[in-house]
C-alpha cells in the first residue's frame, strides 16, 4: 500500500489500507484515516488529523506550518474529516496561537487545484472550492458553499450555509446563508436560487429567503424596522432565522 520510495515518520499513525504513492512525505504527527489514497509527491506535516476516505493528489501540501509572522513554532494542528477531495497544488495550513490553534475542515468538500486553506479557517461540509479559490486566515465557511475560481475571501471573513461565489470574486466582508455573490469587491446579487432547487429547497422558502434579501440587503431605511418586518417570516421558515440571525451578528458588516 505504501510506495517504496515514499518517506514516513515512524510517529506518523496511518490505517492499514492507507495507499501513498511514490515520493510523498507523510511527517511526525499525522494520522491518516481507513480508505484514504495518497498521491504522488505529496507532503503532509503534523500535527494532522485526516479522517476516512479522503484522496490527496499529487504536489499537495497539507498540514504546513501558517503563513502568519506571528508564529513561533506553536504546537497547532490541522483537521480534515471523511470523503473529500483535494486536488493537486492545494495547500491547507495549521492554526495559530492567536487563532485557537486549529484550522478544520469538515466532510465530503471538493478542493480543486491550487485552492488554499489558511490558518485557523474552519471549512464545514459539501462545499466546492474550484481552482486558486483561496481563504485568507480566521475565515469560515458554512456547508454546501460553493466558491469560484480565483475567488479570494479577505481574513475574519465569513460566509454562511448554501452561498455561492461566482468567478474572480473578492470577498472583503461577511456574505449571508443562501446568497449569491459576485465581483470585486462583492456584490449580493440575490438567493441562490439554483443552488437550493438542487438541494430540494421549497419554492415558499426560497420566496422567503428572497423577501428577507430585499428587505435586508438590498432595501433602504432602518435594519430595526426589517428585522421587524421579517419576525412572521423567522417564525414559519427556519432558513429566514437564520438568515436574519446572520446579518444581525455580522463582525464585518455583509455584502451588498
Amino acid at each position: 500500500m505504501i510506495h517504496p520510495t515514499a518517506i514516513i515518520d515512524p510517529d506518523a499513525r496511518l490505517a492499514d489500507d492507507v495507499r501513498v504513492g511514490p515520493y510523498s512525505v507523510i511527517g511526525a504527527g499525522v494520522e491518516i484515516g481507513a480508505g484514504s489514497w495518497i498521491g504522488p509527491h505529496a507532503v503532509i506535516n503534523g500535527p494532522t488529523q485526516i479522517g476516512r476516505d479522503n484522496r490527496i493528489y499529487q504536489f499537495a501540501s497539507i498540514g504546513e506550518s501558517p503563513q502568519d509572522l506571528k508564529y513561533a513554532g506553536e504546537d497547532t494542528r490541522l483537521e480534515i474529516g471523511d470523503g473529500n477531495t483535494i486536488r493537486e497544488y492545494v495547500t491547507m495550513n495549521r492554526g495559530t496561537a492567536g487563532g485557537g490553534g486549529l484550522t478544520r475542515i469538515g466532510s465530503d468538500n471538493l478542493f480543486m487545484a491550487y485552492a488554499h486553506v489558511a490558518h485557523d479557517c474552519r471549512v464545514g461540509s459539501h462545499t466546492v472550492f474550484a481552482n486558486a479559490a483561496s481563504l485568507a486566515g480566521h475565515v469560515s465557511v458554512g456547508d454546501h458553499t460553493i466558491l469560484g475560481g480565483f475567488t479570494s475571501v479577505h481574513q475574519f471573513s465569513a460566509i454562511g450555509a448554501h452561498a455561492f461565489a461566482g468567478l474572480g470574486t473578492v470577498i472583503n466582508r461577511d456574505v449571508p446563508p443562501f446568497v449569491m455573490v459576485a465581483g470585486n469587491h462583492a456584490e449580493a446579487i440575490g438567493i441562490n436560487k439554483n443552488g437550493l432547487k438542487r438541494r430540494d429547497f421549497s419554492a415558499e422558502t426560497i420566496r422567503a429567503l428572497h423577501s428577507a434579501f430585499r428587505s435586508l440587503i438590498k432595501a433602504r431605511g432602518s435594519r430595526e424596522q426589517a428585522f421587524a418586518r421579517l419576525q412572521p417570516l423567522t417564525e414559519q421558515f427556519p432558513e429566514v432565522a437564520q438568515f436574519v440571525d446572520f446579518v444581525r451578528d455580522s463582525q464585518r458588516g455583509v455584502v451588498r
